[in-house]
């Protein structure tokens, strides 16, 4: 894997990213259940890509705040394998790609209430559960996680940090009844603890986080970096390596395989439009674009990543 880039050539190379693969026509779909992702225009296109040596590149969209939606997912992870009840986790949801839609009932229920994987709605739920049994307001602590592994926002330019949008919150919560279903069923085989509306309205919560591609490569660069973030450990050598094998696996729905053969890097998108993606031991990237494909991952952010894996011959194969 090639993984050194001159600093002006990986400056000029994001650039060159934005100009090829900014959207110029509205296509794709945005998520019906959540309508005020629809009021973002079809062309905002960002990028930003922090390194293991502390260099943050980033061009065009790459400082405007989105909905990062299940990009959550993959920090709700790490945070409930920081603590000492990880082998009860793993007895609760698996590490199996679903193959199926990412809120599917029917294979829940066929499965007898244990989700296929963390990064689908019920596995998210069951994840949020864990770490509602020792916080109950569990995404005002992803807030606080995110906001460190970003950094300091002082003397970066003014810039917001990490927000959750409580009015889009509530108005995604409103339209949450497959989601409130997912929690009932995984309540009805044993599988949650907390109450099924609670552990809900905290998932809801922990989606509705407002960042920018710039805060979500930093936020990410632990997985880049054995483990190792801005604020210091966040998880094993060991820890980092499983959730990057879980994010190729499982990571962009049940197109996991395509983005894998496509662009060759552990990823997690989100219905908002970003992708998280992790070149392990250099570098995390994230791109935004917010108009989707079928499988409710970004078009254009898929099409930029595979480029740019192509020019870089960043990949894990």
């Amino acid at each position: 894997m090639t993984t050194t880039l001159h600093t002006a050539a990986l400056d000029d190379l994001i650039g060159d990213i934005v100009l090829h693969h900014r959207p110029r026509h509205e296509s794709g779909t945005v998520p019906r259940n959540i309508p005020f992702l629809a009021e973002v225009p079809f062309d905002r296109f960002g990028i930003a890509v922090a390194t293991t040596s502390g260099d943050v590149f980033s061009s065009g969209d790459a400082d405007v705040p989105f909905s990062i939606q299940s990009i959550s997912k993959v920090f709700t992870l790490a945070m409930a394998l920081q603590g000492t009840r990880t082998g009860r986790l793993w007895s609760r949801v698996l590490r199996e790609p679903s193959g199926t839609s990412f809120n599917s009932l029917v294979q829940l229920e066929a499965e007898q209430g244990i989700p296929r994987n963390p990064f689908i709605n019920a596995g998210a739920l069951v994840v949020t559960d864990h770490l509602m049994e020792e916080t109950p307001d569990a995404a005002a602590r992803l807030l606080r996680f995110l906001t460190e592994q970003a950094g300091n926002q002082e003397g970066d330019g003014g810039r917001q940090g990490p927000v959750i949008d409580e009015a889009a919150a509530a108005s995604e919560l409103a339209s949450s009844s497959r989601n409130l279903a997912l929690a009932h069923f995984l309540k009805d085989f044993g599988n949650l603890t907390q109450a099924a509306g609670a552990v809900v309205e905290n998932y809801v919560r922990q989606c509705s986080i407002m960042m920018s591609c710039v805060q979500l490569a930093k936020a990410g660069l632990f997985l880049a970096n054995d483990g190792q973030g801005t604020a210091g450990t966040v998880l094993s050598r060991n820890e980092a390596k499983r959730v990057g094998s879980i994010m190729l696996t499982c990571g962009m729905y049940d197109a996991a395989g395509e983005f894998a053969y496509r662009v060759g890097l552990p990823g997690k998108s989100g219905v908002g439009g970003g992708i998280l993606a992790i070149v392990p031991g250099h570098c995390a990237i994230c791109v935004w674009s917010p108009r989707l494909d079928a499988k409710g991952n970004s078009l254009a952010g898929t099409a930029a990543l595979a480029d740019l894996s192509d020019r870089t011959g960043w990949s894990v194969f």
